[in-house]
């Protein structure tokens, strides 16, 4: 499992640099996805509440029809942690290619 130490900035902007899609948006990890429909924004919503169980790491989202919007952060460690990213990295394998 991710540890959950607060990462420094420096470990943040070499971890972001190979995280495909993600940006920094007021300290936390953020990523916004248009699918092609909700049935698909749904779909990706429920693999992803699988993996925030399964790590035990639940992000703040939200969704408007085919949009998904994500903010990650470990709350309990004060900022972004190795968990951010590897529930980042997860779902990213979760949005289809055309997105």
């Amino acid at each position: 499992m991710a540890d959950r130490k607060k990462l420094s900035t420096a470990e943040i902007d070499q971890r972001l640099h190979s995280l495909a899609g993600w940006s920094l948006l007021n300290g936390k990890l953020h990523r916004e996805i248009r699918f092609r429909d909700f049935t698909q924004a749904f779909a990706f919503m429920t693999g992803s509440a699988l993996i925030a169980e399964r790590m035990n790491h639940h992000p703040e989202w939200f969704n408007v029809y085919n949009r998904v919007v994500i903010d990650l952060s470990t709350h309990d460690a004060g900022g972004l942690t190795e968990m951010d990213f590897a529930f980042a990295s997860s779902v990213n394998s979760l949005i289809p290619a055309q997105e």
